[in-house]
């Protein structure tokens, strides 16, 4: 009796100590590099800005993917085609992205929170097109 109780605490500490290295993608960031390694990250898009060890984990902080945009002037359309009043004026956006990656100790990466990032009205973000491989429309 006493080696089944135990038997079956033992297996519910098993069972309670495990964890799923891709959990629910909430984006195409965490969809492309949940429970991959970190390595091919890290050569792909360089290396992290700095890292803090947190018992069995490590938090890399990353940022890059610095790029500028030209957004053109906007014009009201009148009903024979031709442009009217300016909406908004030309400018130029300037991209980049920030996330925190966190890795475990064989160097599979767990999290991954993007921390900075440039949204569009329609589309994807500026950090799932370039580290999720999202193209834009």
């Amino acid at each position: 009796m006493i080696f089944r109780l135990m038997t079956a605490a033992g297996l519910a500490l098993v069972i309670a100590g495990c964890t799923t290295t891709t959990g629910v993608a909430r984006n195409a960031v965490e969809k492309r590099w949940l429970g991959q390694s970190a390595g091919p990250f890290f050569a792909q898009f360089g290396p992290p800005l700095s890292d803090v060890e947190s018992g069995s984990e490590t938090v890399y902080s990353w940022k890059g993917g610095y790029k500028s945009r030209k957004i053109p002037a906007q014009y009201e359309m009148s009903a024979n085609g031709k442009r009217g009043k300016r909406i908004s004026a030309a400018r130029t956006e300037y991209l980049s992205c920030a996330v925190q990656l966190t890795v475990s100790s064989d160097y599979v990466i767990r999290s991954i929170r993007i921390v900075g990032d440039r949204k569009r009205e329609s589309g994807p973000s500026w950090c799932e097109e370039f580290l999720g491989g999202v193209k834009a429309e």
